[in-house]
């Protein structure tokens, strides 16, 4: 399938100084999205971006900052009960 996305002819230059490919930027964008919004697996995110292996898929969802596993709201939850151990230690 073939998508077609529309910018405005006034954004191009600003987003092409950015991203050296704007096609490969929103196909990540939307991998990224659709693994933390829970409607790709890892291997459909690592078929979709044609990645070699699962892990390289992890990586490329830390640099996007998605946790495989988790979502924003455990990671919080973990990293209070963290702080509140380590206090409690002190």
């Amino acid at each position: 399938m073939n998508l077609t996305l529309r910018i405005p002819d006034a954004l191009v230059p600003e987003l092409s100084e950015q991203f050296q490919d704007m096609s490969r930027a929103a196909l990540e964008a939307f991998a990224a999205e659709s693994y933390a919004r829970e409607i790709l697996s890892l291997e459909q995110v690592r078929e979709l971006l044609a990645l070699p292996s699962r892990w390289e898929a992890q990586d490329f969802l830390l640099k996007h900052g998605v946790w495989w596993g988790l979502d924003a709201r455990e990671i919080l939850t973990d990293l209070q009960t963290s702080i509140r151990v380590r206090e409690s230690d002190q």
